[in-house]
């Protein structure tokens, strides 16, 4: 729980610094597309592992940032705005690896949110007029097909080192405390 409750924290400090700015939907896009992934690399320190998650998580990321700007190149597609380079979505990319990464390893509990801030990173894109939905989507897809194919789901440890035991006996509560060493 308290894990649950740090990597949310470390997700929405990132936000609040967009409060004052004057874009608000395009900042809350551009600020997801590295919180997500900070997220997911900064769990893989809090959820103990022997198959190196901090490993996984950066050959999909890095994977996934390498092809999308690859297929920028070869396709430079013009924006909606005018611009170029426009398919597919680095930012959505980005976002989407995080959120795929959370998923994959942790489960839906975790992923679902996650998935939602990564869709909402793609609206942004959209309503800022930097992408159409196929861009959107592609960079969505690169991002979720890396992750599910460099990351393993975490498996649960069943070892556990510290337990702590309440029993009541009539009026009496006693606590125990057992540490396997």
């Amino acid at each position: 729980m308290i894990k649950t409750v740090f990597l949310t924290f470390v997700l929405f400090f990132s936000l609040q610094v967009i409060y004052g700015q004057v874009h608000l939907l395009e900042s809350s896009g551009d600020i997801l597309q590295f919180a997500l992934p900070v997220t997911a690399i900064t769990s893989t320190f809090f959820y103990p592992s022997d198959d190196k998650p901090h490993w996984q998580f950066l050959k999909s990321y890095a994977i996934t940032i390498t092809s999308v700007h690859s297929l920028k190149r070869l396709i430079n597609k013009p924006r909606p705005n005018g611009g170029q380079f426009a398919f597919p979505s680095g930012h959505t990319a980005s976002a989407f690896s995080g959120a795929a990464f959370l998923q994959r390893r942790y489960g839906w509990k975790i992923g679902l949110p996650a998935y939602l801030l990564a869709g909402f990173t793609g609206y942004t894109r959209i309503k800022a007029r930097k992408h159409d939905i196929y861009d959107v989507l592609a960079g969505a897809g690169i991002g979720i097909i890396n992750a599910y194919l460099f990351v393993k789901p975490l498996k649960k440890i069943t070892n556990k080192k510290l337990s702590i035991n309440i029993l009541k006996c009539g009026n009496y509560y006693y606590a125990g405390i057992i540490y396997n060493f």
